[in-house]
């Protein structure tokens, strides 16, 4: 366990208080060896004293000193780092639902791999993270708003159905646009929960065509989402060599990685790189901690108090075994 801290070090003030029973333990030891010692007759003291027991006179009470000590850390409070589920969050998944995602190349088609994926990203996220779902091609759909209830987007999720055209802006953009919304009738006192996008795709925007920075582009999206504080989280999902067949022609589909790390640059984000549906798998998995947890200082006194109560049990059972009495 690495500690981070006390909350409330004052209580190392009682480290005074045990420090003088240690001094007046040992000065109470001496005494009685002087009280001993003034026995006149020591003939009669050596029959009629009890044997000394050495050391293991001594370990009730140096037992008791530990347990005290113990008891002093943890009333001071230590805190450790911790892992704990969030309980406001929003996530807006966003997924690419172009042609493209037919393409084989992931087993058994891109958009099976990347349904699979995603419902188990979704069953699996914490309760207190609020999700969405918005499909894209040459326009974004919002699915399911931002909600704690799985059930909805999971089907959303299996009944993602493919169209013409990757208008990647688009679906940015709805998804800011569908978490403003939402943190403007749940944001309260505490201000809007944090909030990220998850978009996966496998190729470069081509609506609107052209530039990225077209004010409805990809860059230009990635944009507002910095400005709105809102991470994106872009996974490029496929590889060089896909295709599909449109038409009785076969079109090459290469996977678009340097747009996707783009536009998490912009975002201020991070760029995910999944070329197999178990890579996939991985990457959702990683997000899903990252945004499910997060990471506090929390109390870590427990252990502390346990160990002190053991030491305090092991104080009194030697004390009753070696002195039949109780320290």
């Amino acid at each position: 366990m690495n500690l981070t801290g006390f909350a409330s070090p004052w209580w190392f003030l009682l480290l005074l208080v045990v420090a003088a029973v240690t001094v007046g333990y040992v000065l109470a030891q001496r005494a009685r060896r002087r009280r001993t010692m003034r026995f006149s007759n020591l003939e009669l003291l050596d029959r009629v004293a009890p044997r000394s027991q050495g050391w293991p006179k001594h370990v009730p009470a140096a037992l008791l000193i530990v347990s005290l000590l113990l008891l002093t850390f943890a009333l001071a409070g230590p805190t450790a780092e911790q892992k704990v589920p969030r309980n406001r969050a929003t996530v807006m998944l966003v997924i690419d639902v172009s042609l493209s995602m037919e393409a084989t190349d992931v087993a058994p088609t891109r958009i099976k791999a990347a349904q699979e994926a995603a419902r188990s990203f979704a069953e699996g996220l914490t309760p207190g993270v609020n999700l969405g779902l918005i499909s894209f091609a040459g326009t974004a759909t919002v699915l399911v708003a931002p909600t704690t209830e799985r059930g909805g987007v999971v089907r959303a999720i299996d009944n993602l159905k493919l169209a013409q055209s990757t208008a990647t802006g688009e679906g940015i953009f709805a998804a800011l646009q569908a978490i403003e919304g939402f943190s403007a009738v749940v944001g309260g006192a505490e201000g809007p929960p944090p909030a990220r996008i998850v978009l996966m795709t496998d190729g470069k925007q081509t609506v609107p065509t052209g530039d990225p920075y077209d004010p409805r582009g990809a860059y230009t999206a990635a944009q507002a989402a910095k400005q709105q504080q809102i991470p994106v989280s872009s996974i490029s999902f496929g590889t060089s060599h896909g295709t599909v067949d449109i038409e009785g022609k076969e079109i090459p589909v290469e996977v678009d990685d340097e747009s996707m790390r783009e536009i998490a640059r912009l975002s201020g984000g991070d760029f995910y790189k999944a070329a197999t549906a178990d890579e996939l798998k991985q990457v959702y998995a990683s997000l899903g901690e990252q945004i499910g947890y997060e990471t506090k200082d929390a109390d870590a006194s427990k252990p502390w108090v346990a160990l002190a109560t053991i030491m305090l049990i092991g104080a009194a059972g030697s004390s009753l075994f070696l002195g039949q009495r109780l320290p």
